[in-house]
């Protein structure tokens, strides 16, 4: 079994009045023009980041209630637990919660269960714990939609619920006093796909702002004020982490996250960005998603997600470069196991036909649960289909799932519900457990889904859309000047993709172990010579001779290294060139 290659699809070109009405530079026109800017007006309030962040946190259905409720604990000094998950969003979640709401002056402690020992999500030995310590009202943050029994069995323990979500909506909201997940506020068309963190952040400018109106308090209003501004390179972490869409809201969030980011002043990230080589001028999405959010996912994944949190919370440097040191080595780990649980799936999975396979399913009592998601998301990227990776266990079984975008993961696993014992998660990526016992009965419903849902499968593989087609002279670094405005990129505001037809390939290597290729060409003219790298593309050398003249698609991009600084074409397909 194979990957396929890719399909190549292309934007329409925008309407020459579109491009006639700005300035701006054609290349990056045509791109926002793509990602669906569709005038003069819009295209300058994207570029100025003045596209409309929505600054009143009391939009979000329940917010008042919620506000109101976690005022009065601070008031009365009854004791607040804030009930976390232990990825990066909502590590960051949860700091920021803890952080806001001490500053506000309450009694606040944190709460992140283990992946291992208690799974995604509320638990009720865990709620009992919490009661038993003294806790009058619990604060979800990145958890808690689907935990009906859960929160009722809060209330039995004596405690109330402030529930905080971004997650699929289950078919009956927990009880809780107030819930606030913004796919409440869809049908109001007010919806914004927050992540976790981002709907934290929502509640706390909410208790902030109303706190410093309270005679009792010590928070002035200018405090609250620059209180919400230093929470936000947490945002920016959790957001970009949990690939949530970079459009209005968000980029917003994230862009100015980023700008408190490159400030340094959290001294546990601060540490956390030194040790993965991630200078403060150099902190940008790219850097989150590869370097700074795998760090913070590796304590959860391997030991315990509290690490990340303390390391987030520590303002003694010394400190927090022990915690920053010891997180780079369980991230080194992490990357050991995610390599050999995908060896152990590409192994089982070693004799199907991509034909006949709609999904991938593997399960093995060798896969450890932190890793599997890892491995179902290297599958799903390797063969295109939807994977699942599952810890097999005795009595129960862990598993995770990655898919595609033509397969609702989340919907699939609603369909087989009765099968399970919980799940969650999003369109693209979902958890569950199930029984043990259960496991054929579900490999065989998910398998059936699939099918019918996928159809035809000769054609199913990854396609790339492509912006527009250039000319090999317009790559340069005006170009990359003008399309780094769009900055911060990420999910639906992807950079720019582009082809570029008849490159003549001057020098061509795999690196890394022969899983990606670096390349040197030029424009077939002895023009300016240009360094590619394909990542998960070195297979692809042994296509490739010296001199021969491919169409190349790729994102440009500045490589730095030891202070140099150069274009770089990040390659996502190559072909050979039509005669």
């Amino acid at each position: 079994m194979s990957a396929t290659d890719k399909h190549w699809n292309f934007h329409p070109p925008a309407p020459e009045s579109f491009l006639e009405s700005s300035h701006e530079h054609p290349v990056l026109l045509q791109v926002l023009y793509n990602r669906g800017l569709r005038d003069k007006a819009e295209v300058a309030s994207f570029l100025q980041g003045e596209d409309a962040v929505q600054e009143n946190p009391f939009r979000l259905t329940d917010m008042s209630a919620a506000v109101a409720r976690i005022v009065r604990a601070i008031e009365t000094r009854e004791v607040i637990c804030v009930y976390g998950d232990f990825d990066a969003d909502g590590v960051t979640a949860t700091v920021l919660m803890t952080t806001a709401l001490q500053r506000a002056g309450a009694l606040v402690g944190a709460y992140i269960p283990n992946r291992v020992d208690e799974g995604y999500g509320l638990n009720v030995e865990a709620l009992r714990s919490i009661a038993g310590k003294g806790a009058d009202l619990l604060v979800t943050v990145d958890c808690g939609i689907r935990s009906v029994a859960e929160v009722a069995d809060a209330a039995e323990l004596g405690m109330e619920v402030v529930l905080t979500d971004h997650h699929t909506i289950g078919p009956e909201l927990p009880p809780a006093l107030a819930v606030i997940n913004p796919r409440r506020d869809a049908r109001a068309g007010t919806f914004q796909p927050l992540a976790g963190v981002g709907v934290a952040y929502r509640l706390a400018q909410g208790v902030l702002r109303v706190v410093a109106q309270q005679p009792w308090s010590r928070l002035s209003t200018e405090e609250a004020a620059q209180e919400e501004q230093l929470l936000l390179d947490l945002v920016a972490i959790g957001t970009v982490a949990d690939l949530m869409p970079l459009q209005g809201e968000n980029r917003s969030l994230v862009r100015r996250g980023l700008s408190e980011l490159r400030q340094g002043k959290r001294v546990g990230l601060y540490a956390l960005m030194e040790t993965a080589s991630v200078p403060l001028t150099g902190i940008d999405s790219s850097a989150i998603s590869f370097r700074i959010a795998p760090r913070i996912n590796a304590a959860g994944r391997l030991a315990s997600a509290k690490m990340a949190y303390d390391l987030l919370r520590c303002d003694d440097y010394d400190t927090a470069c022990e915690m920053a040191a010891s997180l780079e080595r369980l991230n080194q780990q992490r990357q050991a196991l995610t390599a050999e649980a995908h060896a152990v799936a590409e192994r089982e999975i070693a004799g199907l036909d991509p034909s006949t396979a709609p999904i991938l399913i593997v399960a093995s009592d060798e896969f450890q649960s932190g890793i599997v998601g890892l491995a179902a998301g290297k599958l799903s990227d390797q063969f295109y289909r939807p994977a699942i990776v599952i810890e097999q266990g005795e009595e129960l079984c862990r598993g995770s799932a990655r898919s595609i975008a033509e397969f609702n993961m989340i919907a699939a696993l609603d369909r087989v519900g009765s099968l399970l014992v919980r799940h969650g998660g999003h369109s693209r990526a979902a958890g569950f457990t199930v029984r043990t016992e259960q496991l054929p009965a579900l490999r065989e419903a998910l398998a059936e889904t699939a099918a019918r849902e996928l159809g035809p499968l000769e054609d199913l593989r990854p396609s790339l859309l492509i912006d527009t087609e250039l000319e090999y002279d317009q790559i340069d670094w005006a170009l990359q000047g003008q399309l780094a405005r769009m900055e911060p990129v990420g999910q639906e505001n992807e950079p720019g993709l582009f082809l570029c037809r008849r490159c003549r390939v001057r020098s061509v290597r795999s690196v890394g172990g022969g899983k990606h290729l670096k390349i040197a060409i030029d424009g077939h003219d002895y023009s300016q010579v240009l360094d590619g790298i394909g990542f998960g593309l070195g297979e692809r050398v042994a296509e490739l001779q010296i001199g021969s003249l491919i169409d190349i698609v790729f994102h440009l991009e500045v490589n730095q290294w030891q202070g140099r600084r150069s274009l770089q074409l990040n390659l996502q397909d190559l072909r050979s060139s039509a005669n």
